[in-house]
């Protein structure tokens, strides 16, 4: 088959929360390339309908189109559900990408902030993901499931809090999460599946990844050598919501350069020395 054919989203609708910047740009961005209609939505309604501009733009084969949406309340959550009925009567592709975090050193965590991180992304992933099942469902069939993306992270997989406690152990729960989706949505052929980023250039990053010299100095501690680039979390989404990646589901794609797999120093390095 070519490459054509196994990436091709033509005649599919995506909905990417968050996607306005950051890792869930660059996956609407890939949709959209990939022949994909993809609804934008976040918070930020004009950043929304700036970054679907933007793409309609580019001229790719798909289009875009932004509006607002808020994952982290009940009513918000109801509404988006609402609004994205309203758009389409079937939902191909769900991106689950809105999050958010909170770093602060161990012993001054505050209360607040860790059920802030865990209300957007956990519960309204879930919520959001449960609003749609009946969308999700329209649209799935045995040749061609139905696909949820959802944006965990590196950190969700190794013990490594980095003062973003709540934000590791909400992804380690949105891993998990898939799992348990992927498993229970199987027969109702709708696919689930994780996306785990390293380091990438974006607004919650971007005490790491603005500046290119410190950019450069984190890049250098991957084991890859780099921080991610857009194109990394394009390709991972047009396989993954693509003919190419019908067959995946409980999937936690890693794409962090190596992070994922690094076990500190090697324990006996010192006896060669």
């Amino acid at each position: 088959m070519t490459p054509d054919v196994l990436f091709s989203l033509s005649g599919k609708t995506a909905l990417v929360t968050g996607g306005a910047t950051g890792v869930g740009r660059m996956a609407a961005e890939g949709l959209v390339a990939a022949g994909a209609t993809v609804l934008i939505a976040s918070r930020k309604e004009d950043a929304c309908r700036a970054a679907a501009d933007e793409l309609n733009d580019a001229g790719y084969s798909g289009r875009a189109e932004g509006f607002g949406g808020d994952v982290a309340t009940e009513e918000g959550i109801e509404k988006l559900a609402a609004d994205v009925g309203e758009r389409t009567d079937r939902l191909d592709i769900l991106m689950n990408n809105a999050g958010t975090s909170w770093g602060t050193p161990l012993g001054e965590f505050p209360y607040f902030a860790w059920d802030k991180v865990m209300r957007l992304n956990v519960t309204g992933l879930f919520q959001l993901t449960q609003q749609l099942f009946q969308l999700l469902e329209r649209a799935a069939s045995d040749s061609d499931p139905a696909r949820v993306v959802n944006v965990g992270s590196v950190m969700g997989e190794i013990p490594h809090g980095d003062r973003a406690y709540s934000y590791a152990a909400s992804k380690a729960a949105v891993h998990h999460l898939t799992k348990i989706l992927a498993k229970e949505l199987a027969g109702k052929r709708i696919t689930v599946n994780a996306l785990a980023p390293g380091p990438f250039i974006s607004k919650m990053t971007a005490f790491a990844t603005a500046d290119e010299e410190v950019r450069s100095r984190v890049g250098a501690q991957v084991p890859l050598g780099r921080v991610g680039r857009p194109e990394d979390i394009a390709a991972a989404v047009q396989y993954l919501c693509g003919p190419g990646g019908a067959y995946v589901t409980g999937a936690i794609l890693p794409i962090s350069g190596g992070i994922n797999v690094e076990t500190g120093p090697d324990l006996f390095q010192e006896a060669y020395a």
